[in-house]
């Protein structure tokens, strides 16, 4: 809540002062284009927009989760990191935000980042059972093990990734064992996606954790599995998502806090293009169906924005003035 009173703040003192900003006025603008798929094409939908719509010098620059909160806080540069997951560096940017050089504008990812435990919808189309953890341990002889005929498969986060220690201590907390579930160490990201896949190409039932955006959920419709305990979200930080966690209780993954972040003066010297930032967002489902169409047609996120710009023009046409919008309209028109 004080990072958007922060942010609002400057909303607020632009309108009742308005600074003398006009389109050709705008100046350089950076913006970090993080390694990650959803991140580099939110920063391609940005530079153009400010590019042709505000007459903004719009420059990408690489970036990454860590590196560029610190620069952004320590040397002020660059302006904008469009998609920020907020819990990675949480200290980090609270700091910031207190020492006031950077400001937390609004939600990059409308639902937050998302994760859990899933199974096929067309599982749930048959049996709306398997859309709870009931229906899924009643059922257990439904998913079938790689090696153990007599056993049953739960898919978990790859070893050595963060989410492992929550699959695994979700895992103990449901008693899936008991159920009959053996715990299946995917080896990858990819090895994971790829069960996913083998299961939808053969209508084959699967359940195991997953997260979104990601091209897997835009291509395969997978339905999250409710615990029907609601979040408790202290626990869920201080123990289930930690090494040392010996009474884990069973809790729904919190969504991850991902916003558009910039830094104050940024902030303070473009109210305007602070005011798009806010109103700039998609939902999981949205951007998981870019995603699986960045990933059919091997697109980097230039190419994506692109794709995005020209066949979903009304959705970012909420985003801008009516002004701005005709003359990024005029600019798709040219690609």
């Amino acid at each position: 809540m004080k990072k958007t009173l922060l942010v609002a703040g400057f909303l607020m003192g632009s309108l009742l002062n308005p600074p003398a900003f006009a389109a050709e006025q705008c100046g350089k603008v950076t913006i970090a284009d993080m390694n990650w798929s959803s991140a580099s094409l939110m920063a391609n939908v940005d530079r153009f927009i400010l590019e042709h719509g505000y007459g903004c010098e719009a420059e990408l620059v690489p970036g990454d989760t860590m590196p560029t909160s610190t620069s952004m806080i320590e040397k002020g540069e660059p302006d904008i990191a469009p998609e920020m997951w907020n819990n990675s560096v949480k200290e980090l940017i609270e700091k910031g935000v207190a020492a006031k050089r950077i400001a937390v504008t609004a939600p990059s990812l409308a639902d937050g980042g998302e994760e859990g435990f899933w199974v096929p919808q067309y599982m749930v189309d048959k049996d709306p059972s398997l859309a709870t953890i009931a229906g899924v341990m009643a059922n257990a002889a439904l998913f079938e093990h790689p090696e153990d005929d007599d056993r049953s498969a739960f898919y978990g986060c790859p070893a050595g990734w963060g989410c492992q220690l929550s699959a695994e201590n979700l895992y103990r907390a449901l008693d899936l064992e008991s159920a009959g579930f053996d715990l299946i160490d995917p080896g990858s990201g990819a090895g994971l996606a790829g069960a996913i896949a083998r299961a939808y190409e053969r209508n084959k039932p699967w359940f195991g954790y997953y997260w979104a955006p990601t091209a897997v959920l835009g291509k395969y419709k997978m339905v999250k599995v409710d615990f029907g305990t609601g979040v408790d979200v202290e626990h869920f930080r201080n123990c289930i998502g930690q090494a040392e966690c010996e009474n884990p209780r069973v809790s729904m993954y919190p969504s991850a806090d991902v916003n558009t972040v910039v830094t104050t003066e940024f902030a303070e010297s473009s109210p305007i293009i602070v005011e798009y930032l806010t109103k700039r967002a998609f939902t999981n489902a949205q951007m998981n169906e870019l995603l699986a169409w960045m990933e059919d047609n091997q697109a980097d996120g230039m190419i994506a924005a692109e794709h995005f710009l020209l066949n979903s023009p009304e959705l970012w046409s909420q985003w801008v003035s009516a002004d701005v919008a005709k003359k990024v309209t005029a600019a798709v028109n040219d690609l």
